[in-house]
């Protein structure tokens, strides 16, 4: 690192104008905030966050979370997540991103199987720094949907879907934001049941979604249909710029003309466009040369489908693999 470089470890040490500043860039994200720090150190999780300063400025800054899963399985799934990706200054050179990019592999390697950047943002112009890091690409696709215009966003998502929201609603059911932690306990059980029967990877538990609300770091938005919690979603904002969906559930084909899950992405849209939030991130939408049933879903709502990805780094390559053929063994027999 050169004499000019400053390097944080902690968003304390950063002012708020300076991530006022930094937050402006075009990949900015609301995981590279104070706010997702704060979250999961509630949580347990161990976080970390590198910034970059120079000239008194922010010129990049990635904040993430080691994740593993619990008991024996802990020793092949321990895994850097840096969810969003990173944020770089616009004023950023390849030196400063280059300087965030090795601090983050040196410091974690050995914490970790793998890092991965999850990207929500277009890091197209610094592929070649991270592969000059070590870092592979992964192809990954996502769906960005434009929330600033509401009759241009009903015109762009499919008739059917559209069909379905207006039949939800006027059978009975309705969208309310989680304003009691057994609300959050309801959507928690029919997520966990999603995971268990259908997802099938992991996910974290209870404490996890209820600290995220108490923190006020997401929006519950939940579906209510007679007297009952039947689905919702989790939207994390980025002030004033995107709203994601980071966890979706519903019971859906068990009621008719309702459709919980259909229902729980239009209230993210429409909480978009009440609130003048210009984005609709949809967190991912598979991989392009898999099939992929959640991918032709989302699909359904009018967003632009687009390919992102994710950087990866293997840090220890032998457990790695272990740990993928470990996931699949647990998909096929679970």
């Amino acid at each position: 690192m050169t004499q000019s470089h400053i390097i944080h470890t902690d968003f304390s040490k950063i002012s708020a104008q300076q991530l006022k500043t930094l937050l402006r860039s075009p990949n900015a994200n609301f995981f590279q905030t104070p706010k997702v720090a704060d979250f999961f150190k509630t949580t347990g999780l161990e976080h970390f966050v590198f910034a970059i300063e120079r000239d008194e400025e922010i010129m990049a800054l990635i904040s993430g979370i080691i994740q593993k899963e619990k008991g024996v399985k802990s020793s092949l799934t321990r895994r850097a997540i840096i969810f969003g990706g990173p944020v770089f200054s616009e004023n950023a050179t390849d030196e400063d991103i280059t300087q965030v990019l090795e601090h983050t592999v040196k410091t974690l390697k050995k914490k970790a199987i793998y890092i991965e950047l999850r990207n929500l943002n277009d890091y197209s112009k610094y592929k070649h720094l991270f592969e000059k890091c070590g870092f592979d690409y992964v192809p990954h696709l996502n769906f960005h949907l434009d929330c600033s215009d509401d009759q241009a966003m009903r015109k762009r998502m499919s008739s059917s879907k559209l069909r379905q929201v207006k039949k939800s609603l006027k059978t009975g059911a309705e969208i309310k934001e989680a304003t009691h932690q057994d609300e959050i306990t309801a959507y928690y059980n029919i997520l966990h049941h999603l995971y268990t029967t259908k997802v099938k990877t992991p996910l974290p538990d209870l404490d996890f979604f209820m600290n995220m609300w108490k923190e006020k770091a997401a929006k519950f938005l939940l579906i209510h249909y007679q007297n009952e919690i039947i689905g919702g979603i989790v939207c994390p904002i980025l002030e004033n710029q995107v709203i994601y969906e980071w966890f979706v559930c519903g019971k859906d084909g068990q009621y008719k003309n309702v459709y919980p899950s259909i229902l729980a992405t239009w209230a993210a849209m429409e909480y978009a466009s009440t609130h003048q939030i210009p984005r609709f991130d949809f967190m991912g939408a598979g991989k392009p040369d898999e099939d992929y049933g959640v991918r032709d879903f989302k699909s359904k709502f009018g967003g632009e489908l687009v390919e992102h990805g994710r950087f990866l780094y293997v840090a220890q390559p032998l457990l790695y693999q272990l740990g993928k053929t470990a996931v699949k063994i647990l998909k096929s027999t679970s």
